[in-house]
């Protein structure tokens, strides 16, 4: 049952993926805010539908956290699941995002009105210095900037040195991050077709100011927070809490 219940939401979020692409395409003229209003109600009809069909729920601590001004968000990456959420939980925000997903039918066509970060990855300083001037230009006109330090989607329980390019904006531009931890993976897994019912933790933790401090500092800080933070939310990731730190061993 639980397979034929992730197949119907799988053809629903297909199909919501197509037109929303199409009306983005047709809406890219509009402001950013309004362009960003659509993705927000695209996404809350996936987190939705995700719940009325496979019994996937969710609940938050820590909303108390969010600032008033622009921020750099901080999130664990497990699944495809908190690229909804989070524009659910946060202000209009734009993604730092590996350039390839541009060239995805529909979706790439969509999500490059959305002013996205997209970055050749392979490409060193350049994506750095992409990063950095982007990303700072984004946050001066009030648009939040969400990063996943790991770089990919990574299996709970399992471990990736952290990128540096966010820790290096956060200190170039002093705008402060918000990390965001979760568990989503436990219930829509990467390439794990069939969803499991339950309730993803999401925790968002306190501000970590930026200014004045170096970046090797401020990923060392967050992903300690991280760690921890997975640990006490998750099962799997208790025995990862104690692995190397990507920072802390640079």
């Amino acid at each position: 049952m639980q397979f034929i219940r992730s197949l119907i939401f799988s053809a629903s979020m297909i199909i919501a993926t197509v037109l929303i692409s199409l009306v983005l395409v047709l809406c890219a003229p509009l402001p950013f805010h309004l362009r960003s209003r659509a993705a927000r109600a695209y996404a809350a009809y996936v987190v939705g539908t995700l719940k009325l069909l496979c019994g996937v729920d969710y609940r938050v601590k820590g909303r108390e956290n969010i600032p008033e001004g622009a921020a750099i968000i901080f999130s664990k990456h497990q699944s495809t699941w908190e690229t909804y959420a989070l524009q659910l939980l946060f202000p209009p925000q734009v993604w730092v995002l590996k350039r390839e997903l541009m060239w995805v039918p529909f979706f790439g066509w969509g999500m490059a009105t959305l002013k996205p970060i997209s970055i050749n990855r392979s490409s060193g300083r350049k994506a750095i210095k992409q990063i950095i001037k982007q990303g700072k230009a984004r946050l001066d006109a009030g648009i939040w900037v969400t990063i996943f330090p790991e770089g990919t989607r990574i299996a709970p329980g399992k471990y990736k040195r952290w990128g540096m390019g966010g820790a290096i904006l956060a200190e170039e531009s002093a705008y402060p991050i918000v990390p965001v931890a979760h568990n989503a993976g436990e219930f829509w897994g990467r390439r794990e077709f069939v969803k499991k019912p339950g309730t993803i933790q999401v925790v968002i933790g306190p501000v970590v100011e930026t200014r004045g401090r170096k970046a090797a500092e401020i990923n060392a800080e967050v992903e300690n927070w991280m760690r921890t933070t997975m640990a006490e939310i998750s099962d799997v990731e208790k025995n990862n809490v104690n692995g190397p730190a990507s920072t802390l061993s640079r």
